[in-house]
């Protein structure tokens, strides 16, 4: 019997044993639940400022864990190893016992908590779930890497053991969007629903002959500050990956003009990558 996946705005709607867009979920029979449900690709301890939060317990360092997959199709897909990958990467077992734990003994090196990042953590929503939960009850921190391509239910439920969040706005043209199989009005509802509930800072990855106009700076800047003027805006450097090795990185002068743009309009505004 088809199941109809209710994580993100794609519905795919799967055949028993059939895996979703996002490479990651998959319809067991009875329902549509995450396939990499604790099935690590990365793990590492790193600067709370590489996730990048700035504004966010600063000089902190934080756990990241991620896995595969992602629900969007970027063509410069700066980690596109893991998230795109042909046939699944190499994994390992990573319970969230086994998480959590290894978080927890990880305090005296200033961890503060555990990062669902590298891939687009919440197509495995169940596994975040889960771990946020025994994570909250360790005084551990909680914080997403998301592109924020989910659906608002999903994301209202969780949002309670989220402590903070990065979130990728890949540009602010509906076209971009378009292109990479996606929906602007989904990424901003995720940034104004989130933004109410947790600390969010904002990151657009800037692809030279894409998203570097000053006019669509101008434009989400005064869309953001309408949000919180003080909401951290990153501006970070493209360079070549994936379908896109054959665009030059972006020049670090656009970087700077742009910076100088959004500054007119948000507080706290950082340069990425340069």
């Amino acid at each position: 019997m088809k199941a109809e996946c209710t994580i993100c705005p794609h519905k795919c709607s799967l055949e028993p044993d059939q895996t979703g867009l996002c490479g990651a979920r998959k319809n067991t029979g009875e329902k549509v639940t995450c396939e990499n449900y604790a099935k690590a690709t990365s793990i590492a301890l790193d600067a709370i400022e590489k996730k990048p939060l700035r504004l966010f317990h600063p000089g902190s360092n934080i756990l990241s864990a991620g896995s595969y997959g992602c629900n969007l199709r970027c063509p410069f897909c700066q980690n596109h190893r893991i998230s795109m990958p042909e046939g699944h990467p190499d994994v390992f077992d990573l319970p969230p016992e086994t998480l959590v734990k290894k978080a927890v003994s990880l305090k005296d090196l200033n961890n503060i908590g555990i990062a669902y990042t590298y891939n687009e953590p919440l197509i495995g929503y169940e596994y975040v779930f889960d771990c946020a939960k025994l994570a909250r009850e360790e005084g551990l921190k909680n914080v997403l890497v998301t592109n924020g391509y989910i659906n608002e239910e999903p994301l209202v439920e969780l949002l309670p053991y989220i402590d903070a969040m990065n979130i990728d706005l890949k540009g602010f043209r509906e076209e971009i969007y378009t292109k990479l199989g996606g929906d602007l009005e989904t990424v901003e509802r995720t940034i104004t629903t989130s933004a109410k509930k947790t600390h969010v800072e904002v990151t657009v990855l800037i692809i030279p002959g894409e998203n570097e106009s000053p006019g669509e700076m101008m434009a989400l800047s005064q869309w953001l500050s309408k949000i919180d003027n003080e909401l951290p805006l990153h501006i970070s450097r493209f360079f070549p990956r994936y379908q896109y090795e054959h665009v030059a990185a972006t020049p670090v002068d656009t970087i700077d003009n742009l910076v100088g743009i959004a500054k007119k309009y948000l507080r706290y505004v950082f340069a990425g990558n340069c």
